[in-house]
């Protein structure tokens, strides 16, 4: 069972950095913002694993929901709503 959780976490934290590298990496705005979003998922899913699900909800409602619609909308202000 340890062996099942250590490879869990091992995914996790790797998902968290491809994702975070892949959204400072990016050329485009919104694929950045997206990988932003993935990256707030992932965070999520390593407080579920460290068993506090609390902290998952809100992370998964503000850095994996809120924040990246928030920034979509911005961008979709900045460019004049052509994309």
């Amino acid at each position: 069972m340890t062996n099942i959780v250590a490879l869990l976490d091992v995914l996790v934290v790797l998902g968290v950095v491809v994702s975070a590298i892949i959204a400072c990496h990016s050329e485009k705005l919104l694929s950045a913002v997206i990988a932003l979003g993935v990256t707030g998922i992932f965070c999520a899913a390593a407080f579920l694993v460290m068993h506090a699900p609390d902290v998952a909800i809100s992370e998964a409602a503000v850095g994996a929901a809120l924040t990246p619609l928030v920034f979509i909308a911005a961008l979709k202000k900045m460019r004049g709503g052509d994309d």
